[in-house]
């Protein structure tokens, strides 16, 4: 059967946004297209296409590390270890203003990093600090706003499942991603943290500083320091092995759930108990991510098989201002898909079909996952729909209405959008660490 190619994109992805609008799972949406568009084009015969694109999606070595990561993240969530960093935040920020809040900040980027997803960053940080700042004084719109963007921070600070994800899906060095995102993740939490110094500055009734007598003493901050020690021990450790090239991504995953395990035994926390519920998360997330995998490549497989890219390519030459109207359109499509889609969703549907496209334009795929991650953060914390407010509705305390959440967020947003455009405008913030690193 044969269409026209334009007709069968609008076909295929109208067929795809009606399946999501009624409530089908992102992965069984994309399996369903792939299959009924298989049968329609190339007959039933060509059905022995589907299998073979859904189990050979899952060769890729890179996919291992993500159980692996997944793990590491879950043991120290589970057994109570990430729980020491806020605490030693909070020892040394009490007496700086706006400092429990800047505090969070650090510790979102340190817990997303460590725990590999947005999710767990924010609720870890948020069971924990947003009751401690309501209790201090702090202004809701802080408290809230900041909890919902520094748990967010893992998603573009390295290690990352999600650049992860995109390296395996577009073929780039996932040590070369990382290198990327390191200094924009540095940029866009420091850019956290110079809006809550301004504003608590500005409006100090914002942020009350703890009283004298109340600081935590010399000896209680110097003693809690150590909390720092495993979880950035154990990202030097695994970052480390990548970029030196000693270990591959998937054993520097086995390197970190096994360092995990081991602290967590020999500080006496895994029972049996954290150890099934650390366990029963990573099958849970692993289960849906495997499936996604495979659905997503039956899906792009036959939409490329179509002729997909050469048709992209030829549409992109009428967009006037060149390619970067494209990189700006494409950032505008995955903003909005964003704020209606998890993370792991968004990046099997667009990265097939975005990479080879900005490859073709002679943009580094490298500089554009960085682009991905920021935008995603940014598209998570939009009201109505971003999916890290539903995270923080469920931790926030009764007396936060959700009107409240959504307001603290549109700062956040708002430095998002600066960072993801200084990125674009100055792609070496992204570029210069692993060309320098790596060459």
């Amino acid at each position: 059967m044969e269409l026209d190619i334009g007709i069968v994109t609008i076909l295929m992805f109208g067929s795809l946004f009606t399946l999501l609008a009624i409530g089908v799972h992102v992965a069984f949406s994309l399996l369903i297209v792939g299959v009924v568009f298989t049968i329609l084009l190339w007959g039933p015969e060509r059905i022995d296409i589907v299998p073979l694109s859904m189990f050979g999606s899952m060769r890729s070595q890179v996919f291992i590390a993500i159980p692996l990561f997944i793990l590491m993240g879950n043991i120290l969530h589970h057994t109570g270890i990430a729980d020491e960093l806020f605490t030693a935040f909070y020892m040394w920020t009490a007496r700086v203003k706006g400092g429990l809040a800047m505090g969070v900040v650090g510790a979102g980027a340190i817990l997303g990093a460590i725990c590999g997803t947005s999710e767990a960053g924010t609720i870890t940080v948020g069971i924990m600090a947003l009751p401690a700042m309501i209790k201090r004084g702090y202004n809701k719109s802080i408290a809230v706003g900041c909890v919902a963007a520094g748990g967010l921070l893992g998603i573009l600070i390295p290690p990352s499942i999600v650049g992860i994800l995109y390296a395996a899906l577009s073929g780039v060095s996932l040590g070369r991603l990382y290198f990327a995102s390191f200094l924009p993740g540095i940029l866009l939490a420091v850019l956290y943290i110079l809006y809550i110094g301004v504003r608590a500055y500005v409006q100090p009734e914002l942020c009350p500083i703890v009283a004298k007598e109340d600081s935590p003493k010399w000896r209680e901050r110097i003693a809690s320091s150590k909390a720092f020690l495993v979880p950035l021990g154990i990202i030097v450790m695994v970052l480390g092995g990548i970029y030196s090239g000693a270990i591959t991504p998937s054993e520097a995953g086995g390197v970190g759930a096994f360092a995990a395990l081991a602290v967590a035994v020999i500080r006496g926390r895994l029972g049996l108990i954290n150890l099934w519920s650390a366990l029963k998360e990573t099958f849970k997330l692993l289960g849906m991510i495997a499936w996604m995998i495979m659905c997503v490549t039956v899906f792009t497989n036959v939409y490329n098989a179509l002729g997909a890219p050469e048709i992209i390519t030829e549409v992109i030459e009428f967009f006037p201002g060149g390619g970067m109207t494209v990189i700006i359109l494409m950032q505008v499509s995955i903003f909005l898909f964003g704020t209606v889609m998890d993370d792991f969703a968004l990046m099997f549907l667009v990265t097939p079909i975005y990479v080879p496209i900005v490859t073709h334009l002679g943009y580094d795929p490298v500089w554009f996952g960085v682009l991905i991650l920021v935008n995603m953060q940014c598209a998570w914390i939009t009201p109505p729909y971003g999916f890290n407010l539903f995270y923080v509705r469920a931790i926030a305390p009764p007396e936060i209405r959700t009107i409240d959440i959504w307001v603290s967020v549109i700062p956040f947003v708002l430095l998002q959008i600066v960072c993801l455009v200084i990125i674009m405008v100055f792609p070496q913030i992204a570029l210069w660490l692993p060309s320098v690193i790596i060459g």
